[in-house]
């Protein structure tokens, strides 16, 4: 009898480990960002979505951490692909945060190109590899790789170029060629959305209103942060823009950053409070 329930007790310890594998993604990270070397691309596409706002906040945020003052990185505004809508100004915010060291895509496309590409072909050159956050679709991406692969044709951009996406709606709204083009051409990374807590990577959306100002202790990142919410509740929904929900209630969405978080490795920031608990210090 003893021997029977034991080998009962074993049969269901087994099922609900299978169980437990089988509803929760084991999500392994195996990127091996460098900081003295690599570059990070955070490219926003600001359109139609207000989320993007949120996006450069927040990043703005974990760059001014002290243990990131050594990070490469170069935030790329207007990568949209092929969606409608209209765009979402983000200048104001971009001056705020990070001064005259962005691109915009949107405002001058062929200048913006230049200016990345001079960038990545500085890092490849010094045997550093680029990471591409990709908040938005993967048009400017392929025109980017194409570039990389005409001035460098020895440089093997599926081993030194990393794509990160999280979104199927990102992919569905890039120029299909252009998708393809990347996948093949780079190391294509696709991760789960960051829209969701629970799922390999952090869910940095919320909809309720929280006390975030209290995390801050610096004047300049909360100032990034008003100047941020003002420009999303001022375009939220608008003009037949995207209506964000959580932005829209007073909440927050920087989802895009989960694609950030998982090249760096930063695995302890489950979701929007612990983010600003973290490094809104």
């Amino acid at each position: 009898m003893k021997t029977k329930v034991s080998a009962i007790a074993l049969l269901m310890t087994l099922f609900l480990t299978f169980q437990t594998h089988a509803t929760t993604p084991q999500i392994v990270n195996n990127n091996h960002f460098n900081l003295q070397k690599d570059l990070l691309l955070l490219q926003c596409d600001c359109k139609t979505d207000v989320d993007d706002i949120h996006v450069i906040a927040a990043f703005a945020t974990l760059v001014a951490s002290p243990k990131y003052k050594e990070l490469n990185y170069l935030p790329v505004v207007g990568t949209y692909g092929i969606q409608k809508g209209l765009y979402v100004p983000p200048e104001n915010l971009m001056r705020k945060a990070f001064g005259t060291k962005w691109v915009n895509a949107h405002k001058n496309p062929q200048k913006a190109l230049k200016r990345v590409l001079a960038r990545t072909k500085r890092t490849l050159s010094a045997k550093g590899d680029i990471w591409i956050a990709e908040a938005g679709q993967s048009d400017f991406t392929a025109k980017l790789i194409k570039a990389v692969q005409k001035e460098l044709p020895k440089i093997d951009t599926q081993k030194r170029i990393h794509i990160v996406q999280h979104s199927n709606w990102n992919e569905k709204e890039t120029t299909p060629e252009d998708l393809n083009y990347v996948k093949m051409n780079t190391d294509y990374q696709k991760i789960p959305d960051g829209n969701r807590k629970g799922n390999g990577t952090p869910g940095f959306q919320l909809f309720s209103q929280i006390d975030w100002k209290s995390s801050f202790t610096d004047k300049h990142q909360i100032e990034i942060w008003e100047l941020s919410r003002k420009v999303a509740k001022k375009y939220v929904g608008k003009e037949g823009r995207y209506n964000n929900k959580s932005i829209a209630k007073g909440g927050f969405d920087f989802s895009d950053l989960a694609e950030v978080c998982w090249v760096l490795g930063i695995n302890d920031t489950p979701d929007v409070q612990t983010f600003f608990k973290v490094y809104a210090q």
